[in-house]
């Protein structure tokens, strides 16, 4: 849908995701999902609202997700 949000789980990414990592990725959601690159001032407090929600939601996935294999080496 958004090709330029990234994958933010092992082993697309080599460490764990960072909070700014997945801030951005649920700004270019949200950016994509409204149709706005910057929202008006009377939208904004429902866009940085739609933002954290996203970025909750990502984060608790990513906290959640069991990655086979991942840290385990011979």
């Amino acid at each position: 849908m958004c090709r330029s949000i990234k994958t933010l789980r092992p082993p697309a990414l080599p460490e764990e995701a960072t909070e700014e990592e997945i801030r951005a990725a649920a700004l270019q959601y949200v950016r994509k999902v409204s149709g706005f690159r910057a929202p008006a001032a009377h939208n904004r407090e429902v866009f940085e609202r739609a933002v954290d929600a996203i970025a909750e939601a990502t984060a608790e996935l990513l906290d959640g997700l069991e990655i086979r294999g991942a840290g385990v080496r011979s």
